[in-house]
């Protein structure tokens, strides 16, 4: 490997044995991304913007671990204060890709929590691992889950506030569900805000909101803080729920296809590596903690991707949904149903107006071509079917066959 280091050596001669000899000799791998140059990346060097939130490790680990060059890309991790500020980024094109809410994407597409423009979501960067936070004050009370949080607001009533991180994002959609579920309308009984992942510990500290819904680690670190305690996690709303993808818009994949599909195998291989065992984890945690990423303490971050949950009042529990990044593949495939489902989502509290056609819009914006081609580079298995079923916490059984008949059979709705 030392001929790697000689100046005349080309560059493409140095990712193809780079990836040889990280991964072994793959004709899938050399004949899609290195073959004659016609698939090699158009564009070598992408921004990907990300929210400081234990779910961006994919996208940071595939430029720690030098992922990226594999597959003859530099990914350049962009921090980003605000969802808000990553869509608008994104949609500039100041950023290439964003690690960014499913619902964002879907939401920006049809032109609602922002200024229309086609998007892109080229996989899915994890499942599970977000939660729902109610104050140390609520505890204190009697309301720790949705049950007794209802009991409570039927009984004091007054202005009950929460708070979610984007308007049509995953965050917003777990908290109404869940509150939906025991009762509680969140259009009518309470008032919801929106506030960034790292601001929320410091707004319930100084009493702004009640409760939020937010990704780790910031869930486990209001616990670690003593201000606030877990009502329940986003997999108990939704098993093995859709929660980040990786994002662009559509004008950047119709430009640059063979750099989409480059970055996407760079991010699932960084994904297969966490979720390898518990060393990389760990390594993990470490790495997105510093002040660069997170900006947290490693141990509000190791505890629970590792599925070791504590409540804050004394419970602790081993969940073996906690946040996965690849699970064999299980976790990264764009379904189109699991777009679809943030649809309904955003029709039945008013975010829509009207039904758009579900099937359509999810085929535009989730690019199953592009990701197929990925994970056979990657050697990443991929489902059989374009649909999967799931059952939430109402018994609610989704699977995309009548998204109109879903959207309108919830009770409770704006």
């Amino acid at each position: 490997m030392t001929d790697l280091l000689n100046p005349g050596f080309s560059r493409r001669a140095v990712l193809q044995t780079a990836a040889v000899g990280a991964i072994g000799i793959s004709p899938a791998l050399r004949s899609m991304v290195y073959a004659g140059g016609s698939d090699a990346p158009e564009k070598t060097e992408v921004k990907i913007g990300f929210i400081p939130l234990t779910d961006c490790a994919s996208v940071v680990m595939a430029a720690e671990l030098g992922l990226d060059k594999k597959y003859g890309v530099k990914i350049i991790p962009t921090k980003e204060a605000s969802w808000a500020g990553v869509r608008d980024k994104l949609t500039t094109g100041e950023l290439d890709f964003a690690h960014v809410l499913y619902g964002l994407i879907y939401g920006v597409h049809l032109g609602v929590g922002g200024a229309k423009k086609d998007m892109a979501v080229l996989m899915t960067l994890n499942n599970n691992g977000q939660a729902i936070t109610l104050s140390k004050k609520l505890a204190d009370k009697g309301a720790v889950d949705g049950a007794s949080l209802a009991k409570l607001m039927a009984a004091e009533k007054r202005e009950y506030t929460f708070a979610q991180t984007f308007p049509t994002g995953t965050h917003a959609m777990w908290l109404y569900y869940w509150m939906a579920a025991n009762g509680i309308n969140p259009m009518k009984d309470a008032k919801v805000i929106t506030v960034p992942p790292p601001q929320m510990v410091a707004n319930m500290r100084v009493g702004n909101m009640d409760g939020f819904s937010v990704g780790e680690p910031w869930n486990h670190r209001a616990i670690i803080d003593g201000i606030g305690v877990t009502a329940t996690t986003s997999q108990d709303v939704w098993k093995d729920h859709p929660e980040k993808v990786l994002g662009t818009t559509a004008d950047f994949v119709k430009k640059y296809p063979n750099t989409a599909r480059a970055v996407t195998a760079a991010i699932l291989e960084a994904g297969k590596w966490i979720d390898s065992g518990l060393a990389n984890k760990n390594k993990m945690a470490e790495t997105i903690a510093s002040k660069s990423y997170v900006n947290t303490s490693v141990d509000a971050i190791n505890q629970r991707i590792l599925g070791r949950y504590q409540n804050g009042m004394g419970k602790t529990w081993d969940d073996p949904n906690h946040m996965k990044f690849f699970n064999d593949g299980a976790v990264n495939f764009p379904y189109l149903s699991d777009g679809m489902w943030f649809l309904t989502q955003h029709k039945r509290w008013g975010l829509l107006k009207d039904h758009p056609d579900y099937l359509a819009v999810a085929k535009q914006i989730n690019q199953i071509d592009i990701y197929k081609q990925a994970a056979t580079a990657s050697k990443t298995p991929v489902p059989k079917d374009v649909m999967r079923t799931s059952k939430l916490m109402d018994g609610v059984v989704w699977d995309g066959k009548d998204p109109k008949k879903y959207a309108d059979g919830f009770k409770v709705k704006a």
